[in-house]
């Protein structure tokens, strides 16, 4: 038996603790809020191959699958952008990358 006491925290209640990992959960939250936002624009058949990346002074990055979603996402970022904006949720610029 273990004799010394193990205290266990939820993630909040150390982030709460720790400025770095609030920072990292707070853009967290933006980039995923982002990606709802958007995810009725992008086709259904490419959508499980889109996931949100860092989001950071204005920068949001998309992680895709392949080049394919890639190239289709693209072509699709001034919509995106515009729906961030009408919902609030503007962005400086949208980086797009494909994850190995």
């Amino acid at each position: 038996m273990n004799t010394r006491s193990q205290h266990q925290f939820t993630l909040l209640q150390a982030s709460e603790n720790n400025p770095g990992l609030a920072k990292l959960m707070s853009q967290q939250k933006e980039s995923l809020a982002r990606l709802r936002a958007i995810e009725p624009l992008i086709p259904p058949a490419l959508r499980s191959g889109v996931k949100c990346g860092p989001f950071d002074e204005g920068v949001w990055c998309i992680m895709l699958s392949n080049n394919t979603t890639s190239a289709k996402l693209r072509q699709l970022l001034p919509i995106f952008e515009e729906k961030l904006r009408t919902s609030g949720l503007t962005v400086t610029s949208i980086r797009l990358k494909v994850s190995r």
